[in-house]
C-alpha cells in the first residue's frame, strides 16, 4: 500500500513559527475491508485489514528558511477474515526530512507561501512478513500490506503552498517516494501521495484561529516487484474526499482532524481496499 502518513503533513506547519524546535504527534486510522479484482467489488470471506499508524515526529527550525524533522512511526495493523484473526505492531521505517520555505509574501488581506522537502526514509521496521506466503494470509492481503518496514532506504521529495485572502484558504502538498530494493528483494514501487483543498477561517484574529476545509487526498503506484518480477497484485491508485477542521493558537499550537471517504478505488489484482480513514495531527513550538 501507499503511505499511511505522508511526511509532508507537516512541512508548513513546521515552517511556520521562524527559528527554534517543534514536536509533535499524527495519528492515521484506515479500515480496508472491501475485497476488489482489477478495480471490481467481489464476494469475500470477510477479509479485512485495521491500519493505525501512529507518528512521533520533532525537528528544529533554523531559522524562517531552513528546518529538519525526524520522524518514527509506531504500527499496529490487525488483519484476517472470517476464519482467521491475527496482528502486528511494532517500530515502522522512519524518516529524517529536510524542509524548505522557497517563498513567502504577505499583507493584511492575503498570504502565500511556498515550500519544498527531501530526505531519506530508513529501514527501522520489521520487514519479515515480506517474506510471508499469499498461502498463509486470506485473499487479497499480501505480506507487503501488513509488513512494518521495507528492509530499503528510499529518497523523499516534496512540495506545498498555501494561499490565503481574507478568510478563504486553498492549500496543497504532494509527496513522492522513490523506493529501492529491500528485504527478500522485495522493492515497494515508487508511490506519490497528496492532498489539498480549499477552506474557509471560521475565526481568524491575533491570538487563534478555526477553519474548515474540504480536502481531495490521494495516494497512487505502481506494481511492486520480487526478485524483478512483478506483482500484479499491488498497484493502486485511490483517491479520497472529506472534511478536515484546524485550530491555531498563537505561533506555538497546531492541531487538525479529518475523515476521508474513498470516491475511486482502482487496483490491480485481488487486494482488500480501503472504505475510509479518520487522521488528526497535532505540533507545538516552542
Amino acid at each position: 500500500m501507499a503511505c499511511d502518513i505522508c511526511s509532508v503533513y507537516s512541512a508548513n506547519e513546521a515552517q511556520g513559527g521562524g527559528k527554534g524546535f517543534f514536536a509533535g504527534t499524527a495519528e492515521q486510522f484506515t479500515e480496508f475491508g472491501t475485497l476488489q479484482d482489477d478495480g471490481h467489488a467481489v464476494a469475500g470471506h470477510g477479509e479485512y485489514i485495521h491500519s493505525l499508524v501512529a507518528q512521533i515526529f520533532a525537528g528544529y527550525n533554523f531559522n524562517k528558511y531552513v528546518g529538519v524533522q525526524l520522524n518514527v512511526p509506531f504500527i499496529y495493523r490487525g488483519y484476517g477474515s472470517d476464519l482467521m484473526h491475527a496482528s502486528v505492531a511494532g517500530i515502522g521505517d522512519a524518516s529524517l526530512v529536510g524542509n524548505f520555505r522557497l517563498f513567502q509574501r504577505s499583507a493584511t488581506d492575503w498570504t502565500f507561501a511556498w515550500n519544498a522537502l527531501g530526505g531519506i526514509k530508513l529501514p527501522t521496521g520489521d520487514s519479515s512478513k515480506l517474506n510471508t506466503p499469499d498461502s498463509a494470509l486470506p485473499d487479497g492481503i499480501g505480506g507487503h500490506d501488513i509488513a512494518l518496514g521495507s528492509g530499503s532506504v528510499d529518497g523523499l521529495v516534496g512540495t506545498g503552498f498555501s494561499a490565503r485572502w481574507k478568510k478563504l484558504f486553498l492549500n496543497a502538498q504532494m509527496q513522492y517516494a522513490i523506493r529501492s530494493e529491500g528485504s527478500f528483494q522485495h522493492q515497494y514501487a515508487n508511490d506519490w501521495t497528496w492532498s489539498g483543498g480549499p477552506g474557509v477561517y471560521l475565526v481568524l484574529n491575533d491570538n487563534y484561529t478555526l477553519a474548515l476545509q474540504a480536502v481531495v487526498s490521494g495516494e497512487s503506484k505502481g506494481a511492486d516487484t520480487f526478485a524483478g518480477v512483478s506483482d500484479e497484485d499491488s498497484a493502486e491508485t485511490i483517491v479520497y474526499l472529506g472534511p478536515q477542521i484546524s485550530f491555531t493558537w498563537s505561533d506555538e499550537l497546531s492541531a487538525n482532524l479529518g475523515a476521508d471517504l474513498p470516491v475511486s478505488r482502482a487496483n490491480t489484482g485481488e487486494q482488500v481496499v480501503p472504505d475510509y480513514r479518520i487522521h488528526t495531527a497535532f505540533t507545538w513550538k516552542f
